[in-house]
């Protein structure tokens, strides 16, 4: 195989070529795919923005509306008199609003869950206090506190510095890095709801970063499988592309060895030039060196026979 090379300048020069562009394409595509990658994490950074705006609107909304209808009133919408529902570690708590939100919010907040990266989306007041979980995270009580700590998560105060951070937020669209209590690590991105021109709370949404690495993992392969595609159909284009180009070279060689051993089957054939670059040169000096040899011979040839008569 060295050798096949080593003889043939095509596969030199296709080989030398591919090896450039590989080195290229694996650079240009580590760029892309650090670019296209930032671009994803933005693109969903910016959907879970405007996923806890909306869910911020429709909290406000939902609860404006039950003061306007005499559901509940202002003072009991930002109650904060937690009242103990014992049993419970985390503990839990009762206020005089959780009760509507159970019946009204519950459908709305479980929409969020749609999107499969999203792993709870819920509001929560100017102290943590989470009076209406999604629906996956008020799974029946076991008994056994670490499972519940992940199944039953309602009316929970989550008041951790990123909780209450989040609760007490007034930027919309903030961001957190949010390391859960089960384990879990996920973008947190909250938005501040206003019930009455007064800031009531929070809509948290949880973002995982296990479907943000997922997205940008399948979006490296994409890129990558796209760029070696590219890069094997370029490599063969270029194998033919310099075999056909270099083949009057190649057709040039056997002339010239011909030539050189002397073969007078082939020296008055004349040889035919059609190109104007490095190649067509090297013809029209191979073309001067056989006419140069055609008439030494001739001249040889004449001197003999005059000799000989």
């Amino acid at each position: 195989m060295f050798n096949f090379v080593k003889e043939h300048v095509g596969v030199k020069v296709a080989l030398i070529t591919n090896t450039v562009l590989l080195f290229v394409m694996i650079i240009g595509t580590g760029i892309l795919v650090l670019e296209q990658s930032k671009s994803l994490e933005m693109q969903l950074l910016d959907k879970g923005k405007m996923q806890s705006i909306i869910g911020a609107k429709i909290v406000s909304k939902v609860i404006e509306e039950a003061i306007d209808n005499g559901v509940i009133t202002v003072n009991d919408a930002f109650d904060t008199n937690y009242e103990l529902i014992h049993g419970f570690d985390p503990p839990k708590y009762h206020t005089k609003y959780d009760f509507y939100l159970d019946k009204v919010l519950l459908a709305l907040e479980d929409e969020f869950l749609v999107d499969q990266s999203i792993i709870f989306a819920v509001a929560v007041d100017v102290n943590g206090y989470l009076p209406t979980h999604n629906s996956r995270f008020q799974q029946p009580i076991t008994g056994d506190v670490q499972k519940d700590k992940v199944g039953n998560r309602t009316k929970r105060m989550f008041n951790d510095p990123v909780g209450i951070t989040a609760a007490k937020n007034k930027e919309k669209g903030f961001l957190q890095i949010y390391h859960r209590d089960t384990g879990e690590t996920m973008w947190d991105i909250s938005c501040p709801i206003f019930v009455k021109g007064k800031q009531w709370g929070g809509f948290r949404i949880g973002f995982s970063l296990v479907e943000v690495e997922s997205a940008k993992t399948r979006l490296m392969i994409m890129l990558v499988a796209i760029m070696f595609g590219i890069l094997a159909l370029s490599t063969v284009l270029i194998f033919f592309t310099v075999n056909i180009l270099l083949k009057p070279l190649k057709d040039l060689t056997t002339i010239t060895e011909q030539l050189s051993a002397g073969n007078a089957g082939n020296i008055d054939e004349k040889i035919e030039v059609s190109r104007n670059d490095e190649i067509g040169k090297l013809g029209m000096a191979i073309e001067k060196l056989r006419v140069s040899i055609v008439l030494a011979m001739r001249r040889l040839k004449k001197e003999h026979d005059s000799h000989k008569g």
